[in-house]
Order: structure tokens, then C-alpha cells, then sequence
């Protein structure tokens, strides 16, 4: 882990920024020199901001005739070497799930900034919604892991932007922003830090670069280009990327590690925010923009002398189940807002003991706060 100065710092570092803006901040303080997109509503302001500032960092920026081609390139960039990312919307977010498997299993760092918007199909273009969740965790077949992170202010879009990308180069795993559309186009003041901490992904010469003793789990990646010998298949391979499509061994040797990299550090990858948990009977898990509502009506019913309290959702995936096993042990109920029909809810019950209480709200709006303060008055008791 080293300390950068992103690129073309101002000389103040507060900014009035989009939270689509700032995810493009974040981007290039991270270190991400390349850029495959295609336009679609509501995450074209990342894309066009990359545009001008790769141009300025001395990166690449390609548009690229649809989601398919996007994701492919963004997998080959980072195979050169590269710090890579696009972003996206439901639509296209669906096309790139294929190329995401093939990301998982060929364990290829890069990023996926998802706006989400009013689904399914082309729903809402121009709409809110939560309801790529679970297609994040489950888009592709088979058994692999992710990592998908919840920004809910534009400081965040940025903050979080650039934990994706440390993140997917530490884990060597495609990391998922989910924003909404109410975050992407919020604008805020956003601090941009002189410094930020920087991953770079490890290289060993000779390593195999698919298979690794370390206990973390986590093998060594060389680039093209530095002269080693590099086969990248999404058949099933060994260690050094032989196909190996009729052992069983190597199958489940390979699929386990994929998995068990991330599924032992859940503690150190899932992050939570809590407000007011010391003495609440009742809790609101929220996430994204939702979290926003659901804070301040916390805050407007403890002025009441209710004892609720907010448990925020930063990362989704790993899911953060011991912060939810914990509070479900200790609280009578807990109220899950979300702008889908329950797609978080549904995975807090798992560990929950308690009631679960889902709000789903598919209008295209955001959930307001006057929604959560009602349903936390009639179950209070």
C-alpha cells in the first residue's frame, strides 16, 4: 500500500461535484488509466468525465460499441497491466454478467460502477431504483464471489471508488460499485485529498499466477508483456493457466480458493456504519441513498424519545452478516427500506432473529423519510 497524489490536484481541494463526477475522481486518484464504456442513463457523466481526465493522466479512453465489448476490453486492459474500469446502468449492467464470470475465475482486478435506475428492462431510465442487489452477487453461473460496495453521498462516490479499485487488486476480484440514481446525480461538496491510499497488485516472477500456498489466497499477477507465460482461460486450469476441463481436482480446487479469498476476509472487507444502536429496541438497515432517509428519521424520532438507530449497509457484498447476526440478537425488530421488493431484506432474514420488517418501493422514487417514520411508529411496540 503506497500514499498518491491524484492526478491534477487543485489547489483547493474542495469541489462541487455530481456524485457521478466524484466516482471519476476516484478513479484516476486510484490509479485508473483505462476506460471502455458505452453511454446509458443515468452513469454517462462517469464516462464523459473520464473522457477529459485520461486524456489529462496520460490514460486510454475508448467507447466501444456496446456493454459486451466495454467489460471484454476492461478484462484485457487489465491483463496489460492496467487499472481498469467502466460503468454502467441495469441494461448493460445484465450484458457485461458473462465477462464478470469469466473475471471472477481468471481472477482479474476491475471495476463496475453500476447507476442504478428503475428496472427491469429499460424501465425507468431516468429513475431511481435498488434493484441490481442480487444480480451483483448471482449475475453470472456458478459458485465465485465479489465485492460490491454502497456509496450514499457524492464524498463517497469518490471514497469508495477508490476502495474498489485497492480492493479488486488486493483480492484480485471484479469490485462493484452500486450507486443509485439519486447519489450519481446528487451534487455535493466533495473534498478531494491531496493523498490517497493506493493497492497495487503483487507480482512474483516465475509465480503461478493462478494458484498460490499463501494463506491469504490471493496468487501473484504478472502483466503481457513482462515475459512470462500466460494462458488466461475461463476452462477450468491449474495453477499456471493449463486447461484441466476433465479434472476433477483442479475444479474444486480452484473454485474453493476463488471463493475462500474473499469468504475469509469478509470481516476485513465488509464495512458498516451505525447510529444510535446502544439502546434501540428497533433498528432501521438500510443502504445507498435510502440510508439518507432512513437516518434522518432516526434522528427526527429520538427527539421524540423513541429508541431506534440506524445499522448502514457500506459493503453488500460479502455481506456484512455478522453486524447483522449481532444486531438481530439484541433488538426486537428491524426495518429494511429499499428501493427494490426486498432483495436486501431477504438476506438479512438469514441472520436475523428478530422481525423483519421490509419497506420496497418500485415507483421510480426515492423512499421518503415521512414512509420509514410511519412504519417505525406502528411496530415500535
Amino acid at each position: 500500500m503506497v500514499l498518491k497524489k491524484p492526478a491534477r490536484s487543485a489547489s483547493k481541494n474542495r469541489h462541487y461535484l455530481s456524485g457521478n463526477e466524484a466516482a471519476a475522481e476516484g478513479a484516476i486518484a486510484a490509479g485508473c488509466r483505462f476506460y471502455a464504456g458505452y453511454p446509458i442513463t443515468p452513469s454517462s457523466e462517469i464516462m464523459e468525465r473520464m473522457a477529459v481526465r485520461l486524456a489529462e493522466t496520460g490514460g486510454v479512453f475508448i467507447q466501444m460499441e456496446d456493454e459486451l465489448a466495454s467489460i471484454c476490453s476492461v478484462l484485457g486492459a487489465s491483463w496489460a497491466g492496467a487499472k481498469a474500469m467502466t460503468a454502467t446502468s441495469g441494461p448493460g449492467f445484465s450484458l457485461m454478467q458473462e465477462a464478470i464470470g469469466y473475471a471472477a475465475f481468471t481472477e482479474t482486478p476491475c471495476v463496475i460502477i453500476d447507476v442504478q435506475r428503475a428496472g427491469p428492462c429499460t424501465g425507468q431510465a431516468t429513475r431511481v431504483g435498488s434493484g441490481d442487489i442480487m444480480q451483483a452477487k448471482w449475475g453470472s453461473h456458478g459458485d465465485y464471489q465479489v465485492i460490491a460496495l454502497s456509496p450514499w453521498s457524492c464524498q463517497e462516490m469518490f471514497g469508495l471508488t477508490v476502495r474498489a479499485f485497492n480492493l479488486s487488486e488486493r483480492y484480485r476480484v471484479p469490485v462493484m460499485v452500486m450507486a443509485d440514481e439519486a447519489v450519481g446525480h446528487l451534487r455535493e461538496t466533495v473534498v478531494l485529498p491531496s493523498k490517497v491510499e493506493v493497492w497495487n497488485r503483487k507480482k512474483q516472477k516465475g509465480g503461478a499466477p493462478f494458484g498460490t500456498e499463501e494463506e491469504d489466497g490471493v496468487p501473484p499477477m504478472p502483466a503481457f508483456g513482462e515475459g512470462e507465460r500466460l494462458s488466461v482461460t475461463g476452462s477450468t486450469h491449474d495453477a499456471y493457466g493449463y486447461r484441466k476441463t476433465d479434472d476433477p481436482e483442479a475444479h474444486a480446487r480452484l473454485v474453493q480458493r476463488i471463493n475462500r479469498k474473499i469468504l475469509r476476509n469478509t470481516n476485513a472487507i465488509a464495512e458498516t456504519e451505525d447510529y444510535f444502536l446502544e439502546d434501540s429496541e428497533v433498528v432501521v438497515i438500510a443502504y445507498g441513498f435510502t440510508a439518507r432517509s432512513g437516518l434522518y428519521t432516526v434522528k427526527t424520532l429520538r427527539k421524540d424519545r423513541m429508541k431506534v438507530g440506524l445499522l448502514r449497509l457500506k459493503t453488500l457484498w460479502p455481506f456484512p452478516e455478522d453486524a447483522v447476526r449481532n444486531l438481530g440478537e439484541t433488538v426486537k425488530r428491524v426495518v429494511i427500506p429499499e428501493m427494490n421488493l426486498g432483495q436486501v431484506a431477504g438476506e438479512v432474514r438469514k441472520y436475523c432473529r428478530c422481525d423483519v420488517i421490509p419497506i420496497g418501493q418500485v415507483n421510480g422514487e426515492i423512499i421518503p423519510p415521512e414512509r420509514i417514520e410511519e412504519t417505525l411508529r406502528r411496530v415500535r411496540s
